[in-house]
């Protein structure tokens, strides 16, 4: 399989994976609006999609949407990993402490059609690294290493790491040179520690530090920051300033799927137009809650089994900057279908 990360213009702009966020249903009207360079699925458990896995007897592939399906109802992890082929190139994240789960997982994510794995060494959820995954493999590099190994020895896909500058305190020193030395296709790196959560402003100062440590230990790897990035035209500051190869953006994309559209009226391939990119078109309110309705509907079509609550956060994102905002939003609040939101924006 061909490495994409190798073909991406430079800079490069990826949707961040997050959980409940970058689901199917927000990710396809992210691709009708202005696709990234680079998509994501929500994080996975690694543990838990081989054993929702293990009792399908085969992978049948629809011509619309790629997925896992059996005799019965396909098993949840599964059915969450589904994209079209407008969101390419896409990339599954997974976790796990288990470099034989990863193993398994990555084989299973080839299988399913995916661009590229990016194993996940950055989430402070204490399930998460009550496991022993996410951010508490910073605690231990001896383990991380052997991750990246077996995700790698798996199978041709390309496989990338996430994680943050260190578990209390800053630890790139140490942190950073260990994934270097297992080379990764990608390091992305959230600029602030565990401890820290998003409780404090992302250290964008410590990018450049970053690049010159990469630099040092494995100049074949590719860096990406992330962190309080609140736009491409931000985005386009911050590697000029830091010298990395690309920005993740995560929370800007909340209520603004447009937020990637500027990479589709320049030249894709001209980075000098990459770093120009220009100011961002104006959407109004309207357009804001057209997408709003339309993210709804798809989201009950894709994820029947979901319980609607999981929109207000789209619903807030979507409804806020104007007059009569917060009670229209507590309004939507209410509603537990798409056609309840709809019918309710209607008489706005």
């Amino acid at each position: 399989m061909t490495n994409f990360w190798n073909n991406l213009p430079k800079p490069f702009f990826l949707m961040a994976p997050m959980k409940d966020v970058t689901d199917v249903a927000f990710r396809k009207i992210i691709a009708r609006r202005g696709k990234p360079d680079v998509f994501y699925t929500e994080f996975v458990s690694a543990d838990g999609l081989c054993h929702d896995a293990g009792g399908l007897p085969k992978l049948n592939f629809g011509s619309n949407y790629r997925s896992l399906t059996s005799v019965n109802a396909p098993a949840p992890l599964l059915r969450d990993l589904k994209f079209s082929n407008d969101e390419r190139p896409i990339v599954a994240q997974i976790f796990s402490s288990k470099p034989e789960m990863i193993s398994r997982a990555t084989k299973l994510i080839k299988e399913l059609g995916f661009d590229g794995v990016d194993i996940n060494m950055g989430c402070p959820d204490r399930a998460v690294e009550k496991q022993g995954a996410g951010a508490a493999l910073i605690k231990n590099p001896a383990l991380a290493k052997e991750i990246i190994r077996a995700a790698k020895e798996a199978s041709d896909l390309p496989v990338s790491v996430k994680t943050r500058i260190g578990y209390n305190k800053n630890e790139l020193e140490e942190w950073l040179p260990a994934l270097l030395e297992e080379s990764p296709a990608a390091i992305t790196v959230h600029l602030r520690t565990r401890k820290e959560l998003s409780l404090v402003e992302a250290n964008w100062g410590l990018m450049k530090k970053v690049v010159e440590i990469r630099d040092r230990v494995n100049k074949d790897v590719l860096i990406i920051g992330n962190g309080d990035v609140k736009d491409l035209e931000d985005a386009r500051r911050k590697v000029e300033e830091s010298g990395c190869d690309g920005i993740m953006i995560g929370r800007a994309m909340f209520g603004n799927p447009w937020l990637f559209e500027g990479l589709q009226r320049f030249n894709l391939e001209n980075s000098d137009l990459r770093l120009n990119l220009g100011n961002p078109l104006e959407h109004g309110l309207s357009e804001k809650l057209e997408a709003l309705i339309e993210l709804a509907y798809e989201f009950e079509k894709i994820s029947p089994s979901k319980h609607f609550s999981i929109l207000k956060k789209h619903i807030k994102a979507f409804v806020t900057g104007f007059d009569g905002a917060a009670d229209l939003r507590a309004k939507l609040m209410e509603a537990n279908s798409a056609a309840e939101l709809e019918s309710i924006i209607s008489k706005v």
